[in-house]
């Protein structure tokens, strides 16, 4: 007898206990935040001599910095096994002058720059490694004055090791640089400021530029040792004459971004009755590059007068800048001569850079006690391409917020209580600086 009432004390307790942890009590926490500033990895984006120059009015206004890099700077040999040798203090210097700003860099290095004398005094010389350079057979051809840009040489890319190295540069760069929070986004490409083109030269696949088939063999190169760092490709990609990705599946799939070195010119846009910009973005992006791909570039300097007005509230050739940030979904946006205007006040400088990427609303905070739960939702014109959690102290939630698009949201929990107030919970990553913050606004 006394068996039988053990066991039916224990049927009648079960569902009551089951109940009570089921019915767990969830209290709002009342979360009060703005977004002040331009957010990490976003925004206009100055040179660093001009952000140097600039940075008591405009540093605050700014995020990012943009450098051209040249790999006969940071190459200094070949050993017989094959490795690259290194010196990497130029670039490294490069970084750290930018983050001695509390900025982050964007990289593009490069092969070709009409008329540029940063590699050796001398106008349009290669930034390719000297030991290529000297090797029997390697020669570069030479145009006058392409599309009105001054001298310039062109790699061989008849050259074996030129390939070779290329796809070998990039690896042990990232090996390098694919944690170092001075680094943003890396830009890459061929042809002149690697920007897809040879306008004005004879275009000579394999010899002045790379073959589709090595392109191909770039980019499949590209998507598997750049895990890490987001890196983009001019929309220029999307002309078929020069690059394989417009009649590739396979490359259309990759999850590198795009960007546009002659963005907001007169005639941009379709609507314009112009429209080659918005056909390259259209053919490379099929709409939805900028879901898994970073999307920036820079503000034309097709007129004199297109950097210096582009912020104008009234637009620019009947487009608003915050109109174009959005249509294409822009995280970053050259736009290092927009101070020599009168429009682009500091003010007016960071409210363009705060229409650019993501911006994280919270828009419901509860705890239980022991866990934090958020509901998220992502406000902005462009996902974040980087990992950053949510926090209290050192716990962070285990859900990411990169890849959160625009007017989607999501749940995420931390396993900590936070201040009766909220205000120990914050956005961390471990790719940004330490000055860095990631803001979020609460209702």
């Amino acid at each position: 007898m006394m068996t039988v009432l053990l066991l039916l004390w224990v049927t009648l307790w079960m569902p009551t206990a089951f109940t009570a942890h089921e019915e767990q009590t969830w209290l709002p926490v009342e979360l009060k935040r703005e977004i002040t500033h331009p957010q990490p990895m976003t925004g206009l984006v100055l040179w660093p001599e001009t952000a140097r120059r600039l940075h008591d009015a405009y540093g605050q206004a700014i995020q990012l910095e943009f450098s051209y890099c040249l790999p006969s700077r940071v190459v200094t040999g070949c050993r017989e096994d094959g490795a690259i040798e290194y010196d990497w203090s130029w670039f490294d210097r490069v970084l750290d002058d930018v983050a001695s700003r509390g900025h982050q860099l964007i990289a593009r290095f490069r092969y070709e720059y009409p008329s540029s004398r940063d590699v050796d005094g001398q106008r349009g010389t290669t930034a390719v490694p000297a030991y290529i350079k000297q090797q029997q057979g390697y020669a570069e051809t030479f145009a006058e004055n392409p599309n009105n840009d001054g001298p310039t040489w062109y790699a061989d890319w008849r050259n074996a090791e030129l390939q070779r190295f290329t796809l070998q540069f990039y690896t042990d760069f990232a090996r390098r640089y694919a944690h170092d929070p001075r680094l943003a986004f890396l830009e890459v490409g061929f042809g002149h400021w690697s920007e897809y083109h040879i306008y004005g030269t004879q275009l000579e696949l394999g010899r002045n530029f790379p073959s589709k088939a090595f392109q191909k063999q770039f980019y499949e190169h590209m998507d598997t040792v750049m895990k890490d760092i987001p890196w983009a490709v001019s929309i220029n990609a999307g002309d078929r004459r020069y690059s394989p990705v417009v009649d590739g599946p396979a490359l259309q799939a990759m999850h590198f971004g795009s960007f546009d070195d002659s963005f907001m010119h007169k005639s941009h846009e379709l609507s314009s009755g112009g429209g080659f910009n918005e056909r390259c973005w259209n053919a490379i992006g099929q709409g939805t590059r900028w879901q898994h791909g970073v999307c920036g570039g820079e503000i034309s300097y097709y007129s004199s007068n297109d950097q210096r007005n582009f912020l104008n509230p009234d637009g620019l050739y009947e487009h608003t800048w915050a109109e174009q940030a959005a249509k294409y979904h822009i995280t970053f946006m050259i736009s290092n001569d927009a101070p020599r205007g009168d429009v682009a006040t500091p003010e007016r400088f960071r409210e363009g850079s705060m229409a650019t990427g993501y911006r994280f609303v919270v828009r419901k905070c509860e705890t239980d006690g022991t866990t934090t739960r958020l509901r998220v939702a992502n406000e902005g014109v462009a996902p974040l391409y980087r990992d950053a959690w949510f926090a209290i102290g050192t716990i962070r939630s285990a859900t990411s917020l990169r890849g959160l698009l625009p007017g989607d949201e999501i749940v995420v929990e931390i396993p900590a209580a936070p201040r009766a107030d909220g205000s120990d919970i914050q956005i961390v990553s471990d790719h940004i600086l330490p000055g860095q913050q990631i803001e979020f606004e609460a209702r």
